[in-house]
């Protein structure tokens, strides 16, 4: 707020605002002037606040930071201030596979020019051990990113070691994976984030609160599919129909050739797709057969193409169904409201919007096939000079979606038109080696003509709804849902979450104790609340959560791990599963149920996955289907059976 006022160009609050963070406080130690008072440390300040006993039990602490992003380069430097993990106990891991890029370092503190290109987590670690020594050696640099197939590194020795967890991802996937390890290994979790001036954090605890998984937002914000296809009114609905293009073009059809060519069954799998399987199969053949290009020459005939489609004849077919004078059933314009009447666009190689389609469209195309790009427009003019477009024809019976709840459809081909398609098709056997290349979309390289072609796309569509255009710039901050990362919002963010990292070394054990925050500095808005309870579940008289589980010692066999949930929990197992594998279910032929119960758990995941189980892995996770005393079905925790020591 401060720096609002400074700025002179952002409104401050003018009002008193109340904020404390008295919960903080430690109950654990006792707070006497003796335990507040100066020892001539960095952390009297601290310890002025929290005591030398806390103070002690802070640099005790071992802590785990997953990503040195902006958030993670705000903690790791607040924990430097708080001297975190600096005892004879304590430790901090940080994790980031990322090395530093020249963008990140207006947000990302503790990286300077002379680091681009080094990694993340080093070059973070090496900082925070400038601003205070007593961090040297207390920090554990990684750069093995956080999922499955690093389980052997950030094993069950790694996760009981530690006292916590703090969370500086971007991204959902990674956050919903550390949220399963801190619930399975039943350790706190400081969760936050920021989106431009909004920002959140939340704390996890086990036994107390529900997990990051436990809810979900809301989803976002899309544009109704007619909106798009049909009727834009707005810059973001072309820009958005552009990127939708990009991935028809240059993404999908190269990918599906890719599975044809690769997978045995994949016209077997597109057939299934009921009325989708044409699009499919015609995109293979078309990029396969009908307008696979052997030079950059028919590259550039493929886009005069596309352009005639997109902005000439597409729209003469709309106008034909919806003449501009046209009026609906209740006897109103048609093209009236948020619906602007479309005009086709006559090709002109020497209009620069024109060719600046023809040239992206041209080289992505031109990627997809390995072929060499050009980028001299006199070239360019001189192949489209040559090129005949032949007259489109509008066509009766051309169903177009009006309304977002209208279903249209697409025409369903018939049985001998997609068997036309299939025999067109070469046999994979004679393209052995060949391959496209699929197009990802990578806003920040502007060399690689991504953003480019959507920005061409896009202004020509606005150009046949009379929509004001946009430049490169502002077409790629919508294209690449850019949202800029204000250091303040994240500085706040890490404050707050380090206020609940004191809870959690405190050991508090009150839902009232901890709090979630929710800010928008834009607002401004500062919201506090209680985390939300875990869920409470129950079976006979066993109350059980999120947090529990059944803890089973020894690799049992199939028989004794069934007979021990009938004898000591009276649990019928109908079903049992590890991961996607059934082990056993009371469907099953009696001959191999029989056969299964005599094997060792171990055994039967190995025999069914046909994979042995990493060495790393102590116990299986097992989810079972059970029935209760009376023979319902009811709902329990997961088995952990620990197979070996």
């Amino acid at each position: 707020e401060v720096l609002k006022s400074c700025s002179g160009k952002f409104h401050p609050i003018q009002q008193f605002m109340y904020f404390d963070s008295l919960e903080s406080l430690p109950k654990s130690v006792e707070l006497t002037e003796e335990s507040c008072r100066p020892i001539g440390s960095r952390y009297d300040g601290q310890i002025a606040v929290f005591g030398k006993d806390f103070q002690n039990k802070i640099a005790d602490f071992r802590e785990f930071l997953v990503g040195a992003g902006a958030i993670g380069c705000e903690m790791l430097k607040n924990w430097a201030m708080m001297g975190l993990g600096t005892g004879p106990r304590g430790e901090i891991h940080i994790t980031d596979m990322d090395t530093i890029e020249k963008s990140n370092l207006n947000r990302q503190f503790l990286f300077r020019p002379a680091d681009v290109g080094k990694l993340k987590s080093e070059t973070a670690t090496a900082a925070i051990e400038r601003m205070n020594s007593g961090m040297k050696g207390k920090v554990i640099a990684h750069q093995d990113r956080v999922g499955v197939e690093t389980e052997n590194v950030y094993g069950d020795a790694f996760f009981e070691s530690l006292d916590g967890v703090t969370n500086a991802l971007d991204n959902v996937d990674a956050r919903k994976y550390m949220d399963r390890r801190c619930v399975y290994f039943r350790k706190p979790l400081l969760e936050s984030g920021t989106l431009g001036t909004k920002g959140n954090t939340q704390v996890v605890i086990p036994y107390l609160t529900e997990s990051y998984s436990s809810s979900q937002d809301p989803p976002e914000k899309s544009y109704p599919s007619c909106t798009l296809r049909n009727f834009p009114n707005a810059i973001e609905h072309t820009i958005q129909w552009a990127r939708d293009l990009f991935e028809g073009l240059f993404r999908i059809p190269a990918e599906n050739v890719n599975t044809y060519l690769r997978e045995p069954k994949f016209v077997e799998q597109s057939l299934s797709q009921g009325t989708r399987a044409k699009e499919i199969l015609e995109g293979v053949r078309s990029y396969l057969v009908t307008a696979r290009p052997l030079s950059f020459d028919e590259c550039i005939t493929w886009a005069r193409f596309k352009f005639e489609e997109y902005y000439n004849n597409n729209i003469q077919q709309l106008l034909f169904n919806f003449p501009k004078d046209s009026l609906t059933s209740s006897g109103t314009l048609f093209w009236s409201g948020p619906k602007r009447a479309p005009d086709p666009l006559v090709f002109d190689c020497n209009n620069d919007a024109h060719l600046d389609f023809i040239i992206t469209a041209a080289n992505l195309h031109a990627f997809n096939y390995g072929l060499k790009g050009e980028i001299d427009r006199e070239y360019f003019r001189s192949v489209l000079s040559m090129i005949e477009v032949p007259e489109f024809k509008p066509k009766s019976g051309v169903k177009i979606q009006v309304q977002e709840n209208e279903a249209i459809a697409p025409l369903a081909a018939d049985e001998k038109e997609l068997q036309e398609i299939i025999n067109d098709l070469p046999t994979p056997s004679s393209l052995a080696g060949f391959r496209l290349n699929p197009v990802d979309f990578e806003k920040d390289d502007d060399t690689n003509f991504h953003i480019d072609f959507i920005a061409a796309a896009s202004n020509l569509r606005a150009m046949n709804y009379g929509i004001t255009p946009a430049d490169r710039h502002k077409t790629k901050f919508i294209a690449g849902k850019i949202i800029p990362a204000i250091a303040t919002t994240t500085s706040l963010v890490t404050g707050l979450v380090c206020l609940e990292l004191y809870k959690i070394i405190d050991g508090k054990q009150k839902l009232e104790d901890y709090k979630n925050g929710f800010v928008n500095l834009a607002l401004p808005f500062f919201g506090f609340s209680e985390p939300v309870s875990m869920q409470k579940f129950k079976y006979h008289e066993v109350e059980w959560s999120l947090w529990d589980r059944f803890d089973v010692e020894g690799d049992l066999t199939l028989q004794e791990f069934l007979d021990y949930f009938k004898n000591v929990h009276e649990l019928e197992v109908t079903m049992l599963s590890a991961d996607v594998s059934m082990l056993y279910s009371f469907f099953m032929p009696k001959k191999k149920v029989e056969e299964r119960k005599t094997m060792r758990m171990s055994q039967l995941v190995e025999q069914i996955t046909k994979k042995p189980i990493p060495p790393h892995v102590r116990a299986l996770t097992l989810e079972m289907c059970v029935n209760d005393r009376s023979g319902e079905d009811i709902e329990v925790p997961y088995v952990r059976l620990v197979i070996r020591k």
